[in-house]
């Protein structure tokens, strides 16, 4: 068995996520405790308490890495090794963290960076995103090649690409990409043109702070978004990690990847199905498996044998 830990982006974040690992156990009520001195945010009230704060980008990024690393670590508690690791978007931080090469307290601190120079990089309400469903990436290019200001941003599995972009260009691509085929075009409820060159001055921003922090060896691969490259070098991954938030999410090609490597086994850790939809449509011989919940650990030891 091959297995790989996979890790969601932004928009699966719910009020109680790892909340049953943190009752259970006091290292991850400690984790929560230094979660909350890296960031500044006071993280039991934020994963654990009724807000809206969860759902602003700043907040939701390291409360999201919080959570997963917590899963993280009960999997690797009871014997479950990953051989490979993907995170989609906000998710590579937490492939890199299961990877060894970036510390819990990084982690959480610098996606709380990312989250404020990505909500502050494009003035509230001149840009947005688009999923465009049933139509081929070349197609997509096609159109919005065509166009000043838009961009594909995600290649999440095949018939499901996001366009990203200033707000009056990607309105203008919706209905040419639906004349091009789209089964349908829905604009996302999002705070800005993530994964777009607009957002390249944050990525910079975000370059000064990465110089900062000290990477360590990689104990397994992880697969980069911003080339879907299984990458075992740490000297490259400041350079990715910058890349990644202007540069299109290539996880399609990431899937398609990890199965030519053998992976047979997707661990989704974290809350919802947004991988389990995304390796059903894109590599459909890969088991997932989701974990969020302690009794899911106990689960996938029943089913792993």
């Amino acid at each position: 068995m091959s297995i790989a830990f996979c890790y969601p982006g932004q928009g699966v974040q719910q009020v109680g996520m790892a909340e049953g690992f943190v009752k259970a156990d006091s290292r991850y009520q400690n984790m929560i405790t230094k979660a909350s001195e890296a960031s500044g945010i006071d993280m039991n009230k934020l994963l654990f308490e009724p807000n809206e704060d969860i759902n602003i980008t700043e907040f939701t990024q390291p409360a999201l890495v919080t959570a997963c690393c917590i899963i993280t670590d009960a999997l690797l508690e009871a014997g479950i090794k990953p051989d490979v690791t993907a995170g989609l978007s906000l998710g590579e931080y937490c492939s890199l963290y299961v990877a060894g090469a970036l510390g819990f307290e990084d982690a959480v601190r610098l996606t709380r960076i990312r989250g404020r120079l990505m909500s502050n990089a494009v003035p509230a309400g001149e840009g947005t995103m688009a999923a465009v469903i049933g139509l081929d990436a070349e197609t997509i290019e096609s159109v919005t090649d065509k166009i000043d200001g838009c961009w594909p941003a995600n290649f999440n599995c095949p018939g499901q690409i996001v366009i990203t972009g200033k707000k009056e260009a990607v309105h203008e691509a919706m209905p040419k990409l639906e004349e091009a085929g789209a089964k349908k075009v829905v604009e996302l409820n999002v705070s800005g043109p993530f994964h777009s060159p607009l957002l390249k001055g944050a990525g910079d921003e975000l370059g000064k702070e990465l110089e900062n922090v000290c990477m360590n060896d990689l104990k397994i691969p992880y697969f980069a978004n911003a080339n879907a490259s299984k990458i075992t070098d740490k000297s490259q991954i400041k350079d990715l990690l910058q890349a990644q938030v202007s540069s299109p999410v290539r996880w399609e090609q990431t899937l398609y990847e990890l199965e030519k490597m053998g992976v047979d086994t997707i661990i989704e850790v974290g809350p919802g199905k947004t991988i389990a939809g995304f390796v059903r449509k894109t590599v459909p011989s890969i088991k997932v498996i989701g974990v969020s919940t302690p009794e899911d650990v106990e689960s996938l030891l029943e089913k792993l044998g």
